[in-house]
């Protein structure tokens, strides 16, 4: 597992090109694992291989719904908007996306919780996972994710300004002498 998480924030940092953010967008991950092992607790299930496949799974979809998230909001400042108005407007208009991403997914693998026969005791902790996890890596995120991100720009953009307003002063000195 820690494997597949760390290819998968180097190829959110490829994406990306911005660390805070691949840090960002693995958040979901932790939200994900929580979800699935609940699941498997109500369930009655054990943490075994096709529970972990199941994992792997919801780790791919979790990251793919912050990853539209922060690229569209991303897209929204680089065309002037402003970061609070970014973040607002990129969150609506990507919540249906999202949410509809996580409904198929989840209505899709609806037959694997009622498997029954030959093969379910390899089904059901599959589907349980990703339904679980999809659960909590959707909802606990649309808060999250958000906050979180205009916390990390603002900081960033003050650090850029105290920078900015040092350089201007030590040039405006160094003009006057």
């Amino acid at each position: 597992m820690p494997l597949v998480v760390g290819l998968i924030f180097l190829l959110l940092f490829f994406t990306l090109g911005n660390v805070r953010q691949a840090a960002l967008i693995l958040l979901a991950i932790p939200f994900a694992m929580v979800g699935g092992l609940l699941a498997l607790l109500l369930g009655g299930l054990y943490l075994s291989v096709p529970a972990s496949v199941g994992f792997i799974a919801l780790f791919g979809v979790a990251v793919l719904n912050g990853v539209v998230k922060i690229a569209y909001i991303n897209q929204l400042r680089e065309e002037g908007m402003s970061l609070d108005e970014a973040v607002l407007t990129g969150m609506v208009l990507r919540l249906r996306p999202v949410l509809m991403t996580a409904v198929v997914a989840m209505m899709a693998l609806i037959p694997l919780l009622l498997a029954s026969g030959p093969g379910s005791e390899i089904q059901r902790p599959l589907g349980t996972v990703v339904i679980g996890g999809l659960f909590s890596s959707t909802a606990l995120p649309l808060v999250i994710l958000p906050v979180l991100y205009r916390w990390m720009e603002r900081k960033v953009l003050q650090r850029r300004e105290a920078v900015t307003s040092t350089l201007a002063s030590g040039a405006a000195t160094e003009a006057t002498t």
